[in-house]
């Protein structure tokens, strides 16, 4: 009862919003939420399968949610799903949420370089870039949003990912 109050005093309609890593979690909520609300979505996944799937879903739903496959850690790729949105939205953005995130747990001894640039590039430098490239759709839009969804990790340590909490301490910044 109370969400269908809060829907009656709030909307999106008109607004156009980017999250990343929407398919599932806490990312698969929000673009719930934000469609809910009346927004026009475009969210991107690793896993083509899954997205498809939830873009179905979402279709029955009646929400406005289009995707694309993207693997935030890489520059090219978020450089290209950028572009996708530009043109998806008449280059104007309302909102980005930057969710995406990923955690390979293990003791901290026991991280490899690799490890270490995976997560920098995919929880950290993505949404960095990410604001970067979406700053001239934001402005454009006139009411430019970002949303960084950090973690409680980046506040209590945790003992097998501590490059994770590193790296989603960002939204308390």
């Amino acid at each position: 009862m109370a969400g269908e109050e809060q829907r009656g005093r709030w909307s999106l309609q008109g607004k156009t919003a980017l999250v990343t890593g929407g398919t599932k979690g806490i990312g698969h909520g929000i673009v719930e939420e934000l469609a809910g609300f009346g927004a026009i979505i475009h969210t991107c996944a690793r896993d083509e399968a899954h997205l498809n799937e939830c873009l179905s879903d979402w279709k029955k739903k009646g929400f406005q949610v289009t995707g694309s496959v993207c693997d935030a850690s890489s520059w090219t790729e978020r450089e290209k799903l950028m572009q996708t949105v530009s043109t998806l939205f008449d280059a104007k953005l309302s909102i980005l949420i930057n969710n995406v995130g990923a955690i390979r747990s293990k003791p901290t001894i026991e991280n490899t370089a690799e490890d270490f640039s995976f997560h920098i590039s995919t929880n950290l430098e993505s949404a960095y870039h990410f604001s970067q490239l979406a700053h001239p759709l934001l402005k454009s839009s006139g009411c430019g949003n970002i949303v960084f969804i950090s973690s409680v990790a980046g506040v209590v340590s945790f003992g097998v990912s501590s490059i994770y909490c590193a790296t989603k301490a960002h939204g308390r910044v």
